[in-house]
């Protein structure tokens, strides 16, 4: 058998992507559709659990994408010092402290559109990161944002 016949397994990022993914970096999956099917919106790898740190850039990157960011909820007991409110880019996005989980981001954009976002932990290596966030912005993933974690984090 030919090197050239062997099959490689399906990317579901595009090569570039694979190289630029690093800590701090958001991926989304936006589509405008009735039916969100899948379980997550999108992924953020970020660089540490300093809410004051972190949440701004995100901010910006789905505001730029989504329009104004009214809200984001967050598990208390995965993030350091969650202040009620942060000013980003001129506008206040409200802090809510919500028990989902260390790995899950919940953001609002309006009153009533959320948007769930997998949290790959800050200290995972960049493949096994790369691997998750792909898995979560697939469109037809049903899997929860903990089991993609588990699944995708060598032992």
């Amino acid at each position: 058998m030919a090197e050239s016949d062997t099959p490689t397994p399906p990317r579901l990022l595009p090569d570039a992507i694979h190289r630029a993914v690093k800590p701090g970096t958001a991926l989304l999956r936006l589509e405008t559709t009735q039916s969100r099917e899948g379980v997550l919106d999108g992924a953020w790898w970020p660089r540490s659990r300093d809410v004051a740190e972190e949440l701004p850039a995100l901010i910006s990157a789905l505001t730029e994408h989504l329009g104004p960011i009214t809200r984001v909820g967050l598990d208390a007991t995965a993030w350091r010092g969650i202040p009620t409110r942060l000013v980003v880019d001129d506008r206040v996005v409200h802090l809510d402290s919500f028990p989902v989980g260390d790995d899950t981001v919940l953001v609002t954009r309006g009153d009533n559109d959320h948007f769930s976002l997998l949290v790959v932990p800050p200290g995972t290596t960049a493949d096994a990161a790369r691997t998750a966030m792909a898995r979560a912005v697939h469109a037809d993933n049903i899997t929860q944002a903990a089991q993609i974690l588990i699944a995708t984090t060598p032992d």
